[in-house]
């Protein structure tokens, strides 16, 4: 289970990444190719060519912790823009864990009343 206290934001590497890279790929990935740090309370997520697998590297205390998964069937509502990095929330993150695009207008809107009748 993806580690969420004091996550501040979830970048996706839009594009293909090469996910034969370990942590050290893509750490340096994050580092020099997106000028992001790769020690920060972020996600950074990367999906390959086919759209069937993501790879989500997080830095926790004193390690990385490296999430795969892999889709057995179905693919990745995944960004183009390859060489880009977009940010996304960790609310869009579950929809596209979940086959869904992360880019949908508006889901069920939060409910802020706490008065039963």
């Amino acid at each position: 289970m993806i580690h969420e206290r004091n996550l501040e934001r979830v970048y996706l590497a839009c594009g293909s990444t090469d996910l034969r890279k370990s942590i050290d790929g893509l750490a340096v990935l994050v580092k020099e190719g997106f000028e992001l740090d790769p020690f920060s309370t972020c996600l950074f997520v990367f999906c390959n060519r086919k759209r069937d697998k993501i790879k989500i590297l997080q830095w926790e205390h004193n390690g990385f912790w490296l999430y795969y998964r892999r889709l057995e069937r179905g693919r990745f509502h995944w960004p183009d823009h390859t060489g880009t990095i977009t940010s996304i929330s960790r609310r869009q993150l579950r929809w596209l864990l979940d086959g869904l695009p992360f880019h949908k207008r508006q889901g069920h809107p939060e409910e802020t009343a706490r008065t039963v009748l």
